[in-house]
């Protein structure tokens, strides 16, 4: 079998892995239209339980990532001049660029090909293969030439953010809510090696456009960020793309859906085929699961349309809870003002229960109150896991 991955992030890397584990005789290459070297992030989150799986599919690569990466145990909010902190989110971040440099070493020590600045576009003879895989991004040439087959939707998020990295490392999961003349702004960021931290800034679109962060240079607009952060960046700079010429690379965040995610023997893998917000912390996580359901359809000797019919069967149903808290935890941040004056340890615990579709419905500090007698009984606790979504599906349809 010869199979033809374009795109070279984690999820085609991955795949490629385990594909060349279970046969090796099969001819398997990964292009990536990049420099080697060059990808535009900083950090990426994962939980525990996702190293655990990493081990059980190649032990090789999870050793690797667990060594190269770095934990936290709390959560920190700051609020105006306020600062609460949540102890027990235990979670990890490693470097999106030391992640890709652990991959594609262990692929290419299997035997996987992997050429660097090759981007594969419809049409190009390198495609001619069994199966070929699109793990090119929310943006992907190979999908979109086929959008009306694949039933590609993709629809644009309201608020703005930006990907920035700092050299303040953050040894907790940290939030950081700041008032302006404009409306509010706010940070995620954690560290994920040694010297530097993601740092992901995102407001509404007017404070975007109130504070000339649509016209602003990427430098002014840094120098902006860094004066309203300056509490939790204690005097630390931000630091943007380097490719960046004119303004900085704001962004609405693209909600991409497939109606199906295989066209002949052409299949969707990761971002390509679906996205979920990055405030959970969860793309990363959900491409590579992608991966190891694709390698474990493909590892039986079934017809192609088969293995890849159930390939999407599986990830769907595994990812439909993972879209629900993506979709309300979005929301959220969208309508931040609906909880931001509350007392921080509310408005914190709020922030650790987005996911919930129960929550917009609900009068916050009623909502808070009714969460913390509930979380005292387990019986309660189940009652209010069950019975939250059927009451939020009845409060939409009104």
């Amino acid at each position: 079998m010869k199979v033809v991955c374009a795109g070279g992030g984690p999820a085609s890397l991955y795949l490629a892995i385990l594909l060349k584990q279970q046969d090796a005789s099969r001819d398997v290459s990964v292009h990536e239209k990049n420099p080697e070297g060059a990808t535009y992030g900083w950090g990426v989150t994962y939980w525990p339980d996702m190293l655990d799986t990493l081990r059980a599919h190649d032990r090789v690569s999870a050793g690797a990532i667990e060594e190269h990466s770095v934990r936290w145990s709390d959560g920190v909010a700051h609020v105006r001049d306020l600062t609460t902190v949540h102890h027990g989110d235990e979670g990890f971040a490693i470097g999106r660029h030391r992640l890709l440099r652990i991959l594609a070493e262990r692929a290419g020590d299997l035997g996987v090909d992997v050429r660097y600045g090759q981007a594969l576009a419809p049409g190009d003879p390198a495609l001619e293969a069994d199966l070929v895989v699109a793990g090119d991004g929310s943006r992907s040439l190979l999908r979109d030439r086929h959008a009306e087959q694949f039933g590609t939707r993709i629809v644009s998020g309201r608020n703005r953010f930006v990907w920035l990295g700092t050299t303040k490392v953050f040894h907790s999961f940290t939030f950081s809510f700041v008032e302006t003349d404009h409306g509010w702004l706010w940070c995620y960021a954690y560290g994920f090696d040694g010297t530097h931290s993601t740092c992901i800034v995102e407001c509404s679109p007017d404070t975007w456009t109130g504070l000339g962060l649509d016209v602003l240079a990427q430098d002014a607009a840094l120098k902006l960020l860094e004066e309203l952060f300056a509490g939790p960046l204690e005097g630390h700079p931000l630091i943007g793309r380097t490719d960046v010429d004119g303004p900085s690379q704001w962004q609405q965040f693209p909600t991409v859906t497939n109606r199906v995610w295989s066209h002949g023997n052409l299949v969707l893998l990761g971002d390509a085929a679906h996205t979920t917000h990055y405030s959970i912390g969860a793309g990363t996580t959900l491409a590579m699961q992608d991966a190891m359901a694709l390698a474990r359809a493909l590892r039986e000797p079934a017809p192609l349309p088969s293995a890849l019919g159930e390939y999407e069967r599986i990830r769907r149903r595994e990812l439909l809870p993972v879209q629900s808290a993506a979709r309300h935890s979005a929301g959220w941040y969208e309508n931040l003002t609906r909880y931001i004056d509350l007392e921080p340890h509310q408005m914190f615990a709020l922030l650790g229960q987005r996911h919930s579709p129960l929550l917009p419905y609900v009068p916050p500090q009623l909502y808070y109150r009714v969460d913390r007698a509930v979380d005292r009984a387990q019986a309660l606790r189940s009652l209010k896991r069950w019975l939250g979504p059927r009451i939020a599906r009845i409060l939409q349809n009104k």
